[in-house]
């Protein structure tokens, strides 16, 4: 049986915890190690590189790696499709369009995404309900250059989200979770309070080095998110 690199993880792990190899401990080479696990290079190189943005290793260049001194797990989020997590949560689930239109990208937009300028993107405003309740706000912007099928999609009865986690891949993303004190807009559209505290969550997606979609989330009041380490 081939060794994969997931397997390489867990035995790696497993001599960090029992101290075989300790907080601070240089590791051997990966030529020393994938000749030990019997696994090609490559595979050794996945399974340190998955370590290392786990928050388990280091690497530092003519250094090698080590066991990090203080290894920090992260908090790992998964991008959900709103309608599946209202279900799951019970709740029967239903979509709004609000708006939808197609715009050059406004400045704040292309120093945040980094298109060019007059560079096409596809503007959606819409809602979900969790049954009649107000669930989120979502306030989307798709770069046409990377996702150009998005300008003939209408978006009447499917939203973005669900779209775009079906159609388009990404390689990164990056979130932003804050505190937003709700506009009269979302306040209206939330059924909250103006000024009301809401949970909010920037989220950008990459496909390598291009912007697929910039959104700005905002969630009706007692809203709990759960990650896990």
């Amino acid at each position: 049986m081939r060794t994969s690199y997931r397997d390489i993880k867990v035995e790696i792990l497993s001599r960090i915890r029992n101290n075989t190899w300790p907080l601070g401990t240089n590791l051997p080479g990966e030529i020393e190690l994938a000749k030990e696990f019997g696994c090609a290079r490559a595979t050794m190189n996945r399974a340190m590189r998955d370590l290392v943005d786990d928050g388990i290793l280091e690497r530092k260049r003519k250094a090698g790696t080590k066991v990090k001194q203080s290894p920090v797990r992260r908090a790992q989020f998964s991008i959900a499709i709103v309608r599946e997590e209202v279900e799951q949560a019970g709740g029967v689930y239903s979509y709004s369009l609000i708006e939808r239109e197609v715009i050059p990208a406004p400045s704040w937009l292309r120093e945040r995404i980094k298109v060019a300028k007059n560079a096409p993107t596809l503007h959606i405003r819409c809602m979900h309900y969790a049954g009649k309740k107000p669930y989120q706000f979502e306030d989307r912007w798709v770069n046409l250059d990377v996702v150009p099928a998005a300008q003939d999609f209408d978006f009447e009865d499917v939203g973005p989200n669900e779209w775009l986690l079906q159609q388009v891949p990404f390689t990164t993303g990056e979130l932003v979770f804050s505190a937003y004190n709700a506009s009269e807009e979302i306040a209206r559209f939330l059924k909250t309070p103006v000024d009301s505290a809401l949970f909010s969550i920037e989220r950008t997606t990459w496909l390598d080095d291009k912007s697929v979609t910039y959104a700005q989330l905002y969630f009706a009041r007692d809203h709990k998110m759960t990650s896990y380490i």
